[in-house]
């Protein structure tokens, strides 16, 4: 269910630039495709992903062997999930309007989304290393998800850069990251990756 949830908000992020050629993609963050058309469409991919996020980290606790659980991991993908639901709830502030609160609220939890997912796909990846099942796939992933965390920090403080196209390349990267972990645990072992 969590690599359909994922696969779900890909599907619709991807028709969303498709459909809504008004917006300059390069410039314009995903959160202005969750107003006026095909919005709830955008939508309803955000909610999928926020129950992908939660799903992942459940599966993920339980897979892992009772030594390398933790409960931060599972803690902070159902915070991103939950920030994720309230991002696609709340609606941001457009150009050329003052700042309002629920601007503000979407902000925040825009930010809270990525940075509770960066951060668990880091403490996660770390975790696998102390289960003998999963030791393989902890050489890709915590690299991946280490670039990962690095370039939330650099799209976040180096404003020159487009903020649409900087938003969607790491919204990809995280992305595949959480495929990646989501179809090993639909396979059910870590031993075969790497």
């Amino acid at each position: 269910m969590a690599l359909a949830g994922m696969l779900a908000f890909l599907a619709t992020g991807i028709a969303a630039q498709c459909l809504r050629p008004d917006l300059d993609w390069m410039r314009v963050p995903n959160s202005f495709y969750l107003i006026g058309p095909w919005g709830g469409m955008v939508r309803a991919g955000y909610y999928a992903m926020a129950l992908a996020l939660a799903l992942l980290g459940v599966g993920a606790y339980s897979e892992l062997a009772p030594a390398a659980r933790s409960a931060a991991p599972l803690l902070l993908f159902v915070m991103g999930g939950a920030a994720l639901a309230l991002t696609a709830i709340v609606t941001t502030d457009t150009w050329n309007h003052p700042p309002t609160l629920h601007g503000y609220v979407h902000g925040v939890a825009a930010q809270t989304a990525f940075l509770c997912t960066a951060t668990a796909m880091l403490l996660q990846s770390w975790r696998l290393r102390g289960d003998a099942r999963w030791r393989r796939w902890f050489r890709p992933a915590f690299p991946y998800a280490a670039l990962c965390f690095v370039l939330l920090w650099v799209q976040a403080f180096w404003r020159a850069l487009p903020r649409g196209l900087s938003q969607k390349a790491l919204i990809l990267l995280m992305l595949g990251w959480l495929l990646g972990a989501a179809w090993q645990l639909l396979r059910g072992h870590g031993e075969a990756s790497a």
